[in-house]
Parts: structure tokens; C-alpha cells; sequence
């Protein structure tokens, strides 16, 4: 950790860590309704999804039981092993793979519908599927895009967080840490010494474009450790998970249901988990992921918000204060 803060701290500094600035692009939505319907990895109760096109400018949000809880990193739940939105008695767990589909493929706006099969039960999950975000990927290459407009039928430009210095968190020997860069371009290490068969593996990629994550990232499954699966049940966690959703590793024999689909799918997994963890930066039909090298080691949900909350916090500080003391800042589109 000491070269990570030591290279954050002898970069320039500038008074501005964050602007939003467009992109080329305009604002998006699904052309039509996408409907799945799945089981919970960690409920084990199935749910129904519909992904419903949006207006420009109203970004992504759930609507579970008549409740709207947007994708906002302000009503994220610290929750074991997955991401959860919490407002007021409501709950919607294991967001990261679908909103990673839906950043990385270009789904600024959009409202998502979820039902679960207990309507007594004020918390719901997102279907796992097979463990991955491909699912979700198949379901809006079906429908495709279009450009979503306003209530005035105008079309928005889309605006993506440019950084102009490194910001970065961590926790004890993990940290994400992003530097200014030309593109979003997302670097993940993991290091499982205690599991031979996965060890230590690092992922890299830019993100030039939806059909990079499509390719080498969307696909990539959930993974655990066989010697952990009863100590994970017995906290009331993955009740839903199988051998059909999740590639599983032991320790002593390794891989339970090969193949995997690639030599590294663990770490391109934690590369998907982030895309849709830091996408909770975006509002209002922006972009979530900054422009820029991300870099994460030995991350995880949590720390992933932490990262996010870290920007947000900055942000707002600079809202409330135009001093010019704090390092972030908004540029108006």
C-alpha cells in the first residue's frame, strides 16, 4: 500500500478532481420491455425482472411494490457478498450484474419492475441466472437501443466524470484506486493463496466500447470456495446457489464443475462485480464509470462502495462549497 499512496500523493494536485463532460454520445434506453424471471442466489426465492424504456435525464431505478429505489449509491446497504438498495423498509438485493449489463452496454435510463413470488416479503433479489451478466447482455442485444428523449421529445447528451488527479480507498492490503486516463479502462487483481487452483490473477481491459464487455467480461460466472459453502449457508447466505449458477473451487481438488469459460473467470468476474458496483456514480442519465484507469486488489462489494461513496462525498462537499478549497466539481453540460 505504500506505492499505491505514494503514487496518489506525489501526483499533480488540482483544484478540480471531477468534471462531467459529454462524451459524443447521446442518452439511451431499451427500445422495448425485457422480462426475466429467475432464482435468487441468496434467497433461493424467484423474482420476475421488466426493464421498461425510460425518458432522458431519469437515469436507472427499481419499482418493487410501487416503491422507486434508484440505482444511487445513496441507498446502498452494506450486505455480505452481494450489493443491496434499502429505502424506507425496502430492500432489492444482488443488483451488481444486472446494473453492470446495463452500464456497460449503454442503458443510461430505464425504470426496472421486480416482483417477487412472496408478496409478504418487503425485501426482494435479482435472478442470479447462470452466474454471470450474460443474461441480462442477450436480453437488451434483443430489444436493442434507441435514443431516449425527454418529456419534451428532445434527445440529451450524455455526460461521463472525467478525474484530474487519483483518488483512491482501501482496507488493510485492498484497495480501488482510479488515475486520470483517456478511457475507462478497468485493471483487477485477486489472490487466492489458500486456493492453489485459483492463486493470484490480475485482468485487464479498456473499454472502448459495449462489444469488449460482451465478449471477455459478461459471461464471466460467480465463483466461491467448496470449504466455505456450509459457513456461507449456515449465515443464511447463497440458499439459491448451485453447481448451475456458480463455479465452484476446493481447495484440496479444485474446480467441481469445469470448464471454465476462461483461464482467468474469477478475476473477470470481480471485473463485472465492479463496472456494476461503480456504476451507482451515475444520475440522471450520466455515465457511472469515470474516464479513467480503475484499478482494484483484492476489492469487494463493500470496498467498491466505499470508492463510490468516496467520489460522491467529495462531489457534494465541492457542491456546498464553491470556495474552491475542495477537490471536486461539476462542469454544466
Amino acid at each position: 500500500m505504500t506505492t499505491l499512496a505514494g503514487a496518489v500523493k506525489s501526483a499533480p494536485k488540482s483544484s478540480y478532481l471531477i468534471s462531467w463532460k459529454p462524451i459524443g454520445k447521446l442518452q439511451q434506453t431499451v427500445a422495448n420491455c425485457i422480462e426475466r424471471r429467475g432464482l435468487g442466489l441468496h434467497s433461493g426465492k424467484i423474482s420476475t425482472v421488466r426493464i421498461w424504456p425510460e425518458l432522458a435525464g431519469e437515469g436507472r431505478y427499481f419499482d418493487f411494490k410501487s416503491n422507486v429505489i434508484r440505482a444511487s449509491i445513496d441507498y446502498v446497504k452494506e450486505t455480505p457478498l452481494c450489493t443491496t438498495l434499502f429505502k424506507d423498509g425496502y430492500s432489492i438485493r444482488t443488483i451488481e450484474h444486472l446494473l453492470s449489463a446495463l452500464e456497460a452496454t449503454g442503458v443510461d435510463n430505464c425504470r426496472i419492475e421486480i416482483e417477487s413470488c412472496d408478496s409478504n416479503d418487503p425485501s426482494v433479489e435479482v435472478p442470479i441466472f447462470d452466474g454471470s451478466a450474460r443474461e441480462w447482455v442477450e436480453g437488451i442485444e434483443e430489444v436493442g437501443l434507441k435514443v431516449a428523449t425527454d418529456s419534451g421529445g428532445n434527445s440529451c447528451k450524455k455526460l461521463a466524470p472525467f478525474l484530474s488527479e487519483p483518488v483512491h480507498v482501501w482496507r488493510n492490503d485492498s484497495f480501488v484506486a482510479a488515475f486520470p486516463y483517456s478511457q475507462v479502462r478497468i485493471t483487477y487483481g485477486i489472490d487466492f493463496s489458500q486456493v492453489p487452483t485459483i492463486g493470484c490473477q490480475w485482468f485487464s481491459s479498456t473499454l472502448t466500447d459495449d462489444h469488449v464487455y460482451v465478449k471477455q467480461i459478461a459471461s464471466s460466472r460467480t465463483f466461491c470456495v467448496y470449504e466455505e459453502v456450509e459457513k456461507l449457508r449456515s449465515a443464511g447466505l447463497i440458499s439459491g446457489g448451485s453447481l448451475e449458477n456458480a463455479i465452484v473451487c476446493s481447495a484440496t481438488t479444485g474446480w467441481l464443475n469445469p470448464p471454465l469459460r476462461f483461464s482467468d473467470e474469477p478475476c473477470r468476474h470481480k471485473a463485472l462485480d465492479l463496472i456494476g458496483d461503480i456504476s451507482l456514480f451515475a444520475e440522471a442519465g450520466s455515465q457511472g464509470l469515470p474516464v479513467a484507469h480503475i484499478i482494484s486488489y483484492k476489492g469487494g462489494h463493500a470496498l467498491h462502495a466505499s470508492f463510490v461513496r468516496h467520489l460522491k462525498e467529495k462531489q457534494q462537499m465541492k457542491n456546498d462549497d464553491d470556495d474552491g478549497d475542495d477537490d471536486v466539481s461539476r462542469e454544466a453540460s
